[in-house]
């Protein structure tokens, strides 16, 4: 498995996975560069640049082919990936993620957020932004997690969140990935995402040849966080049949 963080995140996000699927998989789950423990690359490292480090990567772990599963970002990477590398590919997860391109409308939401992070650091950035991510039901229940989440990752290098707002941006409609991907695709929604809303991936699920569709009923955008167990749950389902 290989399993692709998203924006503001690094590979620590997948803790509840790795603890469920160590012992069953060889688990491959890099920080991307300028996340986490990796280096940052001040130039604009696109979807597809990702997308070809990762294949590396599994070429340097002795890995002919993997599950890719990608977390919102991540998941970009990941349909990148599969443009690119479909025989590396034995099954793919969309985790909150969605083929579409920005909407002129989010391209502005961007800019606004990049012009944000320049001016006042990732910390307040995050402070602002990752409630947001989270259901009501989360932040009422476990505040903790939210706040957590903002103190793990309160010292991420402000210049990667641009760069990786920039390369989001810049990344095309991946649609026809999905129409010609030749292995089955994992659809994970969240029934209370803002982020990437449920009903764009429900449009898109009818584009795989096979493809399974589940929805986090308590969940935001971090469903690996506000539901795990359903979670791990669901990806059995496409390791099971991949």
């Amino acid at each position: 498995m290989l399993l692709i963080h998203g924006f503001a995140e690094d590979a620590t996000i997948w803790e509840n996975q790795v603890s469920r699927f160590r012992e069953d998989y060889r688990l491959i789950v890099p920080d991307l560069p300028g996340s986490g423990k990796s280096d940052f690359i001040p130039e604009v490292f696109s979807m597809d640049d990702h997308a070809d480090m990762l294949e590396q990567l599994l070429k340097e772990e002795d890995i002919e082919a993997a599950d890719i599963i990608g977390h919102s970002m991540g998941g970009y990477i990941a349909l990148a990936f599969a443009g690119k590398y479909p025989e590396r590919m034995t099954g793919l997860c969309l985790f909150h993620s969605t083929a579409y391109a920005d909407t002129e409308e989010k391209i502005e939401s961007r800019r606004k957020s990049i012009q944000f992070i320049k001016q006042n650091g990732s910390l307040k950035f995050l402070q602002q932004a990752t409630p947001n991510l989270f259901s009501d039901q989360t932040k009422n229940e476990n505040p903790g997690m939210v706040e957590e989440i903002i103190n793990r990752y309160s010292n991420f290098n402000p210049n990667s969140l641009v760069h990786y707002y920039e390369a989001m941006i810049q990344r095309p409609d991946r649609s026809e990935v999905l129409r010609k991907v030749p292995k089955p695709v994992l659809f994970i929604a969240g029934e209370h995402d803002s982020a990437i809303p449920i009903k764009h991936m429900l449009e898109q699920s009818y584009l795989p040849e096979l493809s399974y569709f589940h929805s986090l009923k308590n969940s935001g955008h971090m469903g690996m966080l506000e539901e795990p167990a359903n979670s791990n749950h669901y990806l059995e389902i496409l390791l099971n049949n991949s």
